[in-house]
């Protein structure tokens, strides 16, 4: 009976690993332009080098990722950035 908990234990440990993993590759993708959903399934199929993937990933020009920072949301809005490269391109 121990052999069978461990064993539980390990496999919840390692299920908690691979969704965060698709969680972190989600957010990274978002952030750096390219849409959520490219993001998790990187995250889902490779589990945490999918992460790592899109820690390495160059982000869009106009993306959250180059205008914000990784996490903040200080700095200008990604419309805002447009708005200012339409008018210059003008």
């Amino acid at each position: 009976m121990i052999l069978f908990a461990t064993l539980g234990a390990k496999a919840l440990y390692l299920l908690y690993a691979w969704l965060g993993s698709a969680i972190v590759a989600s957010y990274l993708s978002n952030r750096k332009g390219y849409g959520e959903k490219i993001g998790l399934a990187f995250g889902l199929i490779l589990s945490a080098i999918g992460a790592l993937i899109w820690l390495l990933w160059p982000a869009r020009p106009d993306s959250r990722w180059k205008l914000q920072g990784p996490f903040g949301s200080g700095g200008k809005t990604v419309a805002e950035a447009r708005a200012e490269r339409d008018a210059e391109g003008e």
